[in-house]
């Protein structure tokens, strides 16, 4: 089945309390894993740092990066209480590391995996921190190319890593991203050059691109989670909102299901319509003891509990044993 992640983010506004709320909905909707972010904003971007367009667009235009993110950093204190939290509504805590500081409170939580976000793939400090804690890791791919997943695959197992539990998430980083710009068939590249499992991060609006990704494969989903889209921040015009994130994971578990095997075969369902849908041959008017089975007295019409059609070229020519009324099942 696919994991699906419920991409709070910084959606809780740096509050505690909608944090938690947070989880209450995403637990509801039936998402496996709600995930935070975890930083210290001067550990993170120096002042002058400049917001992206889609930040300054759904924040206060006057408002530096790094105001912005004090204003949604929830210290680890906080996120001790939001961990243990999510341990009671058993549904997993996991929280995406942007310093070594929160990499190792993280660590020390003791995670059941990590995310690499799109921005750190290109951090090799970071990278090889990430890959000496040899826990899952799910790796996150926007904004780069098919070789810089591949030098950060280096740098992760530059430390000896032994644990090969690692997902490449495709994603378009841009809030809410283009459709041109998804870009989905990239999933099967990834999974053929480099031999992971793959998932999808996906800001796109709507559901239907991650049940596409679901559809190509993609073993993990991560969408963003919001309590209200009109709230102010960052994230939120790009996230669902309870009632539709619960037709994401309800679209997920429904297609995962549907996929099935590779093998072409008879579902148990079906079996029953077989000899309702198909035909046998029957006779097209009346035939004598001793006629000869021709195109002339023969035709195929349902049920198709009787001589198959596909034995036409057998049975045209034969003498006929008995005698048929129109309409009768054919036997030899």
């Amino acid at each position: 089945m696919v994991l699906i992640i419920a991409e709070a983010g910084v959606n809780h506004n740096g509050s505690i309390s909608n944090a938690k709320e947070l989880v209450n909905a995403a637990k509801k909707c039936g998402a496996d894993i709600i995930k935070f972010q975890s930083f210290i904003s001067e550990d993170l971007v120096i002042p002058s740092a400049k917001k992206a367009n889609y930040q300054i667009k759904n924040t206060l235009i006057d408002e530096s990066q790094l105001k912005m993110l004090k204003s949604l950093e929830l210290n680890f204190e906080e996120q001790l209480e939001l961990k243990e939290y999510c341990d009671s509504k058993n549904i997993e805590f996991l929280s995406t590391g942007f310093d070594h500081k929160s990499l190792n409170f993280l660590n020390k939580l003791g995670l059941k995996r990590f995310k690499i976000p799109s921005g750190e793939i290109t951090n090799l400090p970071y990278l090889r921190l990430v890959g000496s804690f040899e826990t899952p890791i799910i790796l996150s791919t926007g904004m780069s190319d098919i070789n810089e997943i591949r030098e950060a695959l280096v740098e992760i197992y530059y430390s000896g890593r032994k644990c090969n539990d690692l997902t490449i998430m495709h994603c378009t980083t841009e809030y809410p991203a283009p459709f041109e710009d998804i870009n989905l068939n990239a999933l099967q590249t990834i999974k053929n050059e480099f031999n992971f499992d793959v998932g999808y991060s996906d800001h796109s609006k709507g559901i239907e691109v991650s049940l596409a990704a679901v559809a190509l494969g993609a073993t993990i989903i991560e969408k963003h989670i919001t309590l209200d889209r009109n709230m102010d921040g960052p994230d939120h015009e790009a996230s669902l909102e309870p009632h539709e994130f619960k037709n994401l994971v309800e679209g997920i578990k429904n297609i995962s299901l549907s996929l099935g095997s590779a093998e072409k075969k008879v579902s148990q369902s079906e079996i029953k319509n077989l000899y309702i849908a198909r035909k046998s041959l029957v006779a097209k008017k009346r035939i004598k003891k001793g006629d000869l089975f021709s195109s002339e007295n023969l035709c195929a019409k349902r049920p198709g509990n009787g001589i198959s059609p596909m034995r036409w070229e057998e049975i045209v020519g034969m003498r006929s044993k008995k005698n048929f009324e129109k309409n009768d099942l054919i036997t030899i």
